[in-house]
């Protein structure tokens, strides 16, 4: 399974590819999508653009998107709610399935901590994923939110084991 996950952002939007097969996790690419223009929409169209091109590179079978926080500044929150939009309209668009996850679940997933810092979260991408280097902080929380859904994906697939073999293989 390959899982493209996504840190939305209208500045800056992370993303993160990660292969999973077997019980074993390989980095494949990350990156930044850093749009040129200051007009919102403008914005809002090189995330789109920028996310099908990585879906179109990549051919991720899910891609995972962190949802929106409520910040202290409701415009903030409105303005990432589109770009989340963006980035959720060019996975539909090409086909692919979507999972969502909060920040505080993909944390608890990488760092096992729910109120981890930024600086905890890209040291356990290293880790878990074996890179020579730090990615960028946007970039990191791409790549957790993919191993997050993989961890959640993993629980999914161990419980329906679990109730197939409870019940005798009739589930």
């Amino acid at each position: 399974m390959r899982v493209l996950g996504i840190d939305p952002g209208s500045r800056v939007t992370g993303f993160g590819v990660v292969d999973f097969s077997g019980n074993s996790l390989r980095y494949e690419a990350s990156g930044c999508i850093k749009p040129s223009v200051a007009a919102l929409s403008d914005r809002l169209k090189e995330i789109f653009e920028g996310v099908q091109e990585i879906i179109t590179c990549h051919q991720p079978d899910v891609v995972a998107v962190e949802q929106v926080f409520m910040a202290r500044n409701a415009q903030s929150a409105l303005v990432l709610g589109h770009a989340r939009g963006a980035v959720l309209c060019a996975a539909v668009q090409a086909g692919r399935s979507v999972a969502e996850y909060s920040a505080l679940q993909i944390k608890q997933a990488v760092v096992g901590r729910g109120h981890a810092g930024k600086e905890q979260v890209q040291h356990m991408i290293v880790a878990l994923l074996g890179l020579a280097a730090t990615p960028p902080a946007d970039a990191a929380d791409a790549l957790a939110c993919a191993v997050c859904h993989i961890n959640h994906y993993q629980g999914g697939v161990r419980l329906q084991r679990g109730i197939a073999g409870a019940s005798g293989g009739h589930a």
